[in-house]
């Protein structure tokens, strides 16, 4: 993660949107629930790209089709919005991809500025969305935030970044290294070695760990 944003568990995700510190030529992939077009309509003014599932109620009409289509893509066009409020806050075209997952068996239709990219491409980057969850489910499994030794909001909010600064520290040093071991085995060996004064180097190459898939992470 490059930005993390801490909330009551009231406050609905979507309210973060205008906090995150957006980058010219990045992508940020949203659900359904992220269909602010103003806020859209910002990052596309700084020269990011987005990827947003659409929903159901979405109103507009097609500009131009795209006729040579990849496997499971079911359309793929330019539209322009036609409801009045949607119109005035995303004044351009938007791209519309519809695809068809045969993993869930659903459709799933995505609103995109990213013109220049492959349709399966869009898809793909959604579909990659899925890593946030894997990493909040990393964090709860591993570094014990399901339970906090404090209730006051500092003494949960200290706990919280300690946990994403403990699991970055430990991911660099993986990515540097080179470790062709999974981010919870590096966890836990310097978790039982925190006074060891062996270089790292060495100490990941003599510590044996006995592998536990159900962890794996």
């Amino acid at each position: 993660p490059t930005f993390f944003h801490i909330t009551t568990a009231s406050t609905h995700d979507s309210k973060a949107m205008s906090e995150i510190p957006y980058e010219t030529g990045s992508y940020y992939i949203f659900d359904r629930a992220y269909n602010k077009f103003s806020q859209l309509f910002g990052i596309n003014q700084i020269g990011a790209h987005f990827v947003v599932r659409a929903k159901k109620n979405v109103q507009y009409k097609v500009v131009k089709w795209k006729r040579r289509l990849p496997k499971n893509v079911l359309s793929d066009c330019i539209i322009e919005f036609t409801e009045y409020k949607a119109t005035k806050d995303y004044p351009k075209q938007l791209r519309l991809v519809r695809f068809f997952d045969e993993e869930q068996g659903r459709e799933f239709a995505f609103l995109t500025n990213a013109t220049h990219i492959s349709s399966s491409l869009v898809a793909k980057l959604y579909k990659n969305r899925w890593q946030i969850e894997l990493f909040f489910k990393w964090l709860k499994q591993h570094l014990k935030i399901k339970k906090f030794w404090g209730t006051t909001e500092n003494a949960v909010r200290i706990q919280i970044y300690v946990a994403i600064c403990t699991y970055l520290l430990v991911t660099i040093v993986k990515n540097d290294m080179k470790l062709e071991r999974s981010t919870y085995e590096v966890l836990q060996i310097l978790s039982i070695s925190l006074t060891d004064k062996t270089h790292l180097k060495d100490l990941f190459d003599k510590t044996k760990f006995q592998y536990d898939k159900d962890r794996f992470g």
